[in-house]
């Protein structure tokens, strides 16, 4: 499952969300999304889990949960839309 993960802090790395989505499963991948001029991180990125029920726990757990003095959301990613 591909997850969004955002609100976050602009502190926030793919180490600290592996770690933390570590705690309910095996984590394939981590992407913080940065913004291609200023190498700034945007407040969001992906976290990929083989594992349905895992990432699916880790969803249920971890939205409204507090990360670096902020409240993350965090839900199943939506395929990203075509600008026509």
């Amino acid at each position: 499952m591909n997850i969004y993960v955002g609100n976050l802090d602009f502190k926030v790395n793919g180490d600290d969300l592996q770690g933390i989505f570590e705690e309910y499963g095996t984590v394939s991948s981590t992407k913080i999304i940065v913004d291609k001029f200023s190498g700034r991180s945007k407040g969001f990125g992906f976290v990929t889990m083989d594992n349905q029920n895992e990432a699916q726990n880790a969803v249920n757990e971890l939205n409204g949960a507090t990360l670096e003095n902020r409240k993350m959301v965090v839900n199943e990613a939506k395929p990203k839309k075509e600008n026509y």
